[in-house]
């Protein structure tokens, strides 16, 4: 365990097993049809590369990266797009994948902007989900974990650009981000 985390919070080997599972599911939802699944940076770059893994139908992948945090720990509420699609979207169906939910913001933007553009289909999936901070409804069609309102690093979840790199999700503690912006 790292000493900057309280506890590990979702263990390696249950986030595996919850990746082949939504892999499975996501399979059998899009049996004869191809998919273009769309990976926020840089969060859900790890998360993104174990699901396509898992999934058997024809895919492709594709990353956005947006910005509505930066370096603090809370949204600012104003979403940009920092990198856009190389692939379109037109008449394709389409998975945005995200490794978390909280206050919703960020993925209704996006949700729409890409609606926008005339897909087939928009489905959304996540690794992990924490209502308890939701601000504007998501409705999360493939779901990893709802975890409660903590602070979570690992598996491609960051604070300040730090933390990634672990294998599972740590509870970040409080003294690492508490005199934030003094």
């Amino acid at each position: 365990m790292h000493p900057d985390c309280e506890r590990i919070l979702i263990s390696e080997g249950e986030i595996r097993a919850r990746v082949v599972e939504i892999g499975r599911r996501i399979s059998s939802d899009y049996a004869g049809k191809e998919l273009l699944m769309i990976g926020i940076l840089k969060g859900a770059m790890i998360f993104l590369a174990d699901l396509v893994r898992e999934i058997t139908v024809p895919t492709q992948y594709d990353f956005m990266a947006v910005s509505s945090y930066g370096a603090s720990s809370k949204s600012s509420g104003e979403v940009r797009i920092l990198k856009d699609l190389e692939y379109g979207v037109e008449g394709r169906h389409i998975i945005i994948v995200e490794d978390i939910v909280d206050t919703g913001l960020t993925l209704n933007y996006l949700a729409e902007n890409l609606k926008s553009r005339d897909p087939a289909s928009v489905k959304i999936c996540t690794l992990l989900d924490k209502p308890s901070r939701r601000v504007e409804p998501v409705e999360i069609d493939y779901n990893g974990f709802v975890i409660p309102d903590e602070f979570v690093v690992g598996y491609g979840l960051d604070y300040s650009d730090r933390y990634r790199n672990f294998p599972c999700i740590m509870v970040l503690s409080p003294k690492v981000y508490m005199n934030e912006g003094e």
